[in-house]
């Protein structure tokens, strides 16, 4: 029997070995495409488009920035790149993850070092800051659960924990065609990355 393959074709022309990824096979370009059209909630969001897994991530990154005193350009761009490996492997509600077991883990880990490389972030992010991207994406989930996905905030606030007062005044979602997101997506990570 032939080896099963373990690559995908990416629309660059590169092909992406998704069991060892290589920092040199990552495109920018690839990930803000996948992401674009990767819905989060497995598309159990209200609107007229799907509120994609891109828009996500610029929404954990702002959040993120709002929480930090003085923002690091690099810990920026990680909060930006936080569900980066989602666009070849999809996301998957916590409930999923936990049914697949931490095989999923593994290959997350395994394209976040290639991907973080890549863009010259460290394989694996520092505790601390690992822990500050964690909590603008629980402070995003419950975000999205209470606007677009149905939550009733008491239900968000025992799944995603309670927001403090004013940590996301002024932050709204925004639904729009995966087009428009993907070129936000590539602007926010250009900008970003000329800092670092």
């Amino acid at each position: 029997m032939p080896p099963k393959r373990a690559w995908q074709r990416m629309l660059s022309g590169r092909r992406l070995d998704l069991l060892d990824p290589t920092p040199v096979d990552i495109e920018i370009e690839d990930i803000a495409h996948g992401l674009a059209f990767v819905a989060r909630w497995n598309g159990q969001t209200m609107g007229d488009w799907p509120y994609s897994v891109a828009e996500h991530s610029l929404l954990v990154e702002a959040i993120f920035t709002r929480m930090s005193p003085r923002p690091e350009p690099r810990w920026q761009l990680a909060a930006l790149l936080h569900d980066a490996p989602e666009y070849v492997i999809g996301d998957m509600i916590s409930p999923v993850k936990d049914a697949v077991g931490p095989a999923y883990g593994a290959l997350d880990a395994r394209l976040s070092v290639a991907i973080h490389v890549r863009f010259g972030l460290p394989a694996v992010l520092p505790a601390p800051v690992k822990k500050r991207i964690k909590a603008a994406d629980k402070l995003s989930a419950w975000l999205e659960a209470t606007q677009i996905a149905g939550f009733a905030e008491a239900e968000a606030n025992r799944f995603f924990g309670k927001p403090g007062s004013g940590a996301l005044e002024g932050l709204s979602l925004h639904l729009r065609p995966p087009a428009e997101t993907r070129a936000a997506y590539l602007a926010r990570h250009a900008a970003l990355l000329a800092q670092v």
